[in-house]
């Protein structure tokens, strides 16, 4: 019996890993060749601002005096730039969020054995892309884009993890030391030369974490005074950059900047759920590149569609792991430059598609493989020489929507070779708990000899349906496992 219960634990721990196995692996594939627009872009740089853990409603609605709770970013939404409310996905937790927003991939579900707090598989990014990328904030959020990163393009500055206290009094200091220490930046690079060169460098990023007003939502509340006076700070440390910026830059109109947030948060202080109040954030651009002024809500706009805005405004190549669909809408420019665009879009996630697609077909014996009937390589040829061809005839609308539909299709094709052993092992999940509670059905009751010497042959054969029966209380088991999972 001893034996038997070791051999019961050991299958049971076999089920248990077989979750990860099955449902928890990276989607994430490496070899794809990098896509870039092949026109010059609107912008030299690019400013991105996150407010971690602001709610969309909390920066849009007014105060109780009827007054802009954020006066300069409302000021912006009325006469420079384009908003709208971008979609975050579960989990609503910061490293999944600014990986969304800055690598433009959803949440690998490998990560969960790291807390949700670190990706265990190499990403592509906006960050790794860019010429040189200098950010401020938080050690946990800044430190994940520049690691296994080759060079000395990106440079982090970050307080101390000690000073993420929930309970400190005043935790708008965050925010407000990434605006003193930016600001001293590039007072420091007016007289370095080498840093005041690479600061007027082509395709670079300058990324502001400001962890601030999460960390009051948790410790106050998004109701709380705390919370929403921290949107205030926010605001006039956003105001105060973009001037120091344009005076630094002598107002040449080549710096593109977005605002938005990586999650938000419920009533209560919490987040990574799905409640609308923590997946609804914020979204406002403006400068180079950027409509104005407008709200853009025509179409669903998630957070990975911001990293290939981001890419497609400063000229880089979208980063490779990128599902994010580039809003054009926000863009200002040529109706060439957005078929150009979105045609990178579409090539960029293609990629990813017949690199997923050819690691199946490899593990995948020949015989038992079924491709993805809906992308076959003669239609992806076909889109794509159409698409081109709309290009050449100045047909750019047709263009963009052709793209669009080879992204959507790619899109499904890399779920569906994602999910490609999901059944098939799932199905022997479940004939493998049938299989053990068979087993272990008819031991016990062979154990007990006396039940079955000398009896009838219609005693066994009620022996035998009674260890039918226990299969049947177990198999609603097996199938709740299979069907949740």
């Amino acid at each position: 019996m001893l034996l038997f219960f070791i051999l019961g634990l050991l299958v049971h721990f076999v089920f248990f890993g077989s979750i990860f196995d099955i449902y928890f692996t990276s989607p994430l594939v490496h070899g794809m060749t990098p896509q870039f627009t092949p026109l010059p872009p609107p912008a030299k740089r690019l400013v991105l601002f996150v407010a971690d853990g602001l709610r969309a409603d909390t920066l849009y609605e007014l105060d109780e005096n009827g007054n802009p709770r954020a006066p300069f970013i409302r000021n912006i939404i009325m006469h420079e730039g384009s908003w709208g409310i971008s979609h975050t996905r579960v989990p609503t937790e910061s490293r999944p969020g600014h990986v969304a927003l800055i690598a433009g991939f959803y949440e690998d579900v490998s990560a969960v054995a790291k807390g949700w707090k670190e990706n265990p598989v190499g990403f592509d990014s906006l960050v790794n892309e860019s010429k040189y990328t200098w950010s401020w904030g938080s050690p946990d959020i800044l430190t994940m884009f520049a690691k296994g990163v080759g060079g000395d393009h990106i440079y982090t500055y970050s307080y101390d993890a000690e000073s993420e206290d929930f309970g400190a009094h005043d935790v708008t200091k965050l925010d407000t030391w990434v605006f003193d220490n930016v600001k001293e930046f590039f007072h420091a690079a007016r007289n370095n030369r080498s840093l005041f060169s690479k600061v007027n460098e082509e395709k670079i990023v300058f990324f502001l974490h400001l962890l601030g007003i999460d960390t009051n939502g948790h410790a106050h509340r998004p109701t709380s005074r705390e919370y929403k006076d921290n949107v205030k700070v926010v605001d006039d440390g956003i105001k105060e950059i973009v001037s120091m910026l344009e005076h630094f830059y002598g107002n040449d109109g080549k710096t593109a900047f977005i605002f938005t947030s990586d999650h938000g948060m419920t009533d209560w202080g919490f987040h990574g759920a799905g409640h609308p109040s923590e997946t609804l954030t914020p979204f406002v651009t403006w400068g180079a590149g950027i409509k104005y002024p407008q709200k853009v809500s025509a179409q669903k706009f998630d957070d990975a569609d911001v990293a290939p805005l981001m890419a497609s405004l400063i000229g880089v190549p979208f980063p490779l792991n990128s599902v994010g669909i580039l809003p054009v809408d926000y863009l200002n420019n040529t109706d060439l430059f957005k078929a150009e665009s979105m045609f990178t879009n579409a090539m960029q996630i293609l990629e990813q598609f017949k690199v997923k697609m050819t690691q199946k077909k490899e593990a995948t014996l020949p015989v038992f493989f079924t491709p993805f009937k809906l992308l076959s390589e003669s239609k992806q040829l076909n889109i794509l020489r159409k698409a081109r061809s709309y290009i050449k005839q100045r047909k750019y609308d047709e263009a963009v929507s052709l793209c669009k539909e080879l992204i959507h299709l790619a899109l499904k094709g890399l779920s569906y070779y994602h999910t490609y052993d999901r059944f098939f092992l799932g199905i022997n999940v479940v004939l493998g708990f049938v299989g053990w509670t068979s087993y272990a059905a008819l031991l016990i009751i062979k154990s007990h000899s006396n039940l079955t010497r000398g009896v009838s042959k219609e005693v066994k054969v009620f022996q035998m349906l009674l260890a039918l029966e226990l299969n049947i209380l177990i198999l609603p088991h097996a199938l709740l496992y299979f069907l949740i999972t």
